[in-house]
């Protein structure tokens, strides 16, 4: 019977972070097509070290406030799912940044009312908040279908490296095959990114990565581009 529940979470999980859910994940690429425009990015190594780097930015703010908003629901408590979606959407600090999470967030949510996945107490908690950045409406989503926080981080992290990789494939480009190698090569920095971020202690968290604040904006005003970040 354990095992056939471990089945059944393995598959929710697979499902939450499928590429395929329609959250419209694949229309943003979080700056790298400005880096790719500047030639930071430019083939397979320089891949690897911009989503490397985009990882440990991660570990270090929205991967450790997804891990308190996966807490946060399972113990039903609104006040502090409401306290780190608003930290969390306060500290996207451009414009385009802003808008994918909460566009994002928005989708999964909607997805989740739909589906009708879930507690009434888990979707009220959701629907009460002001603004849905992502990780809020995937911790709800990974509560609501009973996936453990642990597996639930770790398929975060994985959909967010998988869309970059696509990114990659498609308008560097560098292939199928070199994708692939990229992305099993990166399993070994998701699970890194995952432990350093639930170790962090509230006052550890930063999304301090002016690099990053900096490609975004340029990409705003990129004459030419396929992404919407």
């Amino acid at each position: 019977m354990n095992g056939e529940k471990q089945n059944t979470q393995l598959l929710r999980l697979l499902h939450l972070a499928s590429p395929s859910l329609p959250v419209g994940a694949y229309t943003y690429s979080q700056g790298l097509e400005s880096a790719i425009e500047i030639g930071s990015v430019t083939d397979e190594k320089t891949a690897h070290s911009w989503i490397t780097e985009s990882l440990s930015i991660v570990a270090e703010f929205e991967a450790p406030i997804l891990w308190r908003l996966l807490h946060a629901f399972s113990n039903r408590d609104a006040e502090a799912v409401t306290y780190w979606s608003e930290l969390f959407t306060a500290g996207r600090d451009t414009h385009e940044l802003r808008a994918e999470t909460i566009q994002m967030g928005y989708s999964l949510s909607k997805l989740v009312s739909d589906l009708n996945i879930g507690d009434d107490s888990l979707r009220k908690i959701l629907e009460a908040q002001e603004e849905i950045p992502l990780p809020t409406a995937f911790a709800c989503a990974a509560v609501a279908l009973e996936v453990s926080h642990e597996a639930a981080l770790l398929g975060s992290l994985y959909a967010m490296i998988e869309n970059q990789v696509l990114v990659c494939i498609k308008s560097i480009p560098i292939g199928q095959v070199a994708g692939q190698r990229l992305l099993l090569s990166l399993h070994s920095e998701i699970e890194v990114a995952a432990n350093h971020s639930k170790q962090l202690e509230d006052d550890d968290l930063t999304n301090w990565a002016p690099g990053l604040s900096i490609l975004s904006m340029k990409h705003e005003v990129q004459y030419s581009r396929v992404y919407r970040s």
